[in-house]
Order: C-alpha cells, then structure tokens, then sequence
C-alpha cells in the first residue's frame, strides 16, 4: 500500500476525502478501508500526523465537536486539488488496480486455507480411524496362571462371545448405513472405555 500512497499520495487523497465535506480522523481511516474493501486500512498514526501537516500548511482547519477533532478542507485545499487533478485521477486508477490485486490476492489464500484446512480433516479423520482401530486391535494378554476359572468369569467369557457374535449377525443383516455404523463403533468404543476405567 506504500507504492499507491507513496510521495505525498495520501494527503493529496486525504484532501479529497475531505473535499466531500468535514469529517474526523478516524471516519477518515474508516472511508479508506471502505475504499480498498477492508483490505487495508492506514492506522492512526499514519492519518493523524499527516492532517497536522496539512494543517499547519493551512489546507484544513479542524474544530473540537464531542471530544474529536473535526476536520474541514479550506480554500487552498481545495485549490491544490484542483492544481492536482491530473494527479488525483492516476491515484484512483491505481487505487482500483491495488484493490484488485489484494482481492485477487485474498482469494488465493482462502483458496489455500481451505485446500489446508480440508486436508487436516482428513488427516484427522485418518488418525481417529486408526485410534479407533488400535483400541480394539491390542492383543488380549493370556489369562495369569492360577486357580482355575471362576463360574461367574466363565459366564463373562460366554456373555462376551454371544454379544460379539449377536451384534455382528445384526449389524449385517440390517445393513447399516455408514452413518449408523459410525454410531455403532462410538457406542462400542464407550463401553471399551467404560470397562477399561471399572478395571483400573
């Protein structure tokens, strides 16, 4: 933006914005962020010292109105605009061709955000598939070696094969839609999670 407000630019564009009628300085940075379609925007330390400038050179006066400066083109203002008319049209073309570049500009990187964005979820996605799946492909430990079995861990043995073997028979017969499937591994992943949290 230096190269469009470059050698004394933007108190000439300044003066023009202000050719419009009295306006404080940050309605001023408000309008020029309009003008480049949010891209840029000066900050206040940019405008301000160069409105002192032009004041002291007796282009614009200000007035105090509800604790802000206001600021208001004079005569001689007006008469280095139109000294500067030339000048002021080529800063407009090159306004509107700097404001083309930007948004150009901006659309290539939310086009590379997304692209950057998208690619993330599928890796995330990838990492909670194989999340998923490790949990459940962890190898059982054989059982320690010492008294023979319990009847009631016998019975979890038999409750553990018939409910692996019954969901399984459902969830094909049915034919689950991927999102039903999806709903079905979460409910299987609680409870894995669940009994891993009443066995620690």
């Amino acid at each position: 933006m230096t190269a469009v407000f470059s050698h004394g630019r933007l108190r000439l564009y300044l003066l023009k914005l202000l050719d419009d009628g009295p306006k404080h300085g940050y309605e001023l940075i408000r309008l020029l962020e309009d003008r480049f379609l949010g891209l840029y925007a000066p900050s206040a330390g940019t405008i301000y010292p160069r409105l002192q400038r032009l004041e002291v050179e007796g282009l614009v006066t200000h007035t105090a109105a509800g604790g802000r400066k206001v600021y208001e083109i004079t005569e001689g203002g007006r008469a280095e605009l139109r000294q500067r008319a030339d000048e002021l049209a080529t800063l407009e073309t090159d306004i509107t061709a700097s404001v083309q570049d930007l948004s150009a500009l901006a659309g290539e990187i939310q086009t590379e955000v997304r692209g950057s964005v998208r690619d993330l979820k599928r890796e995330l996605r990838e990492a909670a598939r194989q999340t998923r799946q490790t949990r459940w492909d962890r190898p059982v430990p054989p059982p320690a070696p010492g008294p023979a079995a319990s009847p009631l861990l016998t019975e979890f043995d038999q409750r553990l094969a018939a409910f692996t073997m019954e969901v399984g028979g459902l969830v094909r017969a049915h034919r689950l839609s991927d999102n039903q499937l999806r709903t079905a591994i979460r409910v299987l992943d609680g409870a894995l999670d669940g009994l891993r949290r009443l066995l620690r």
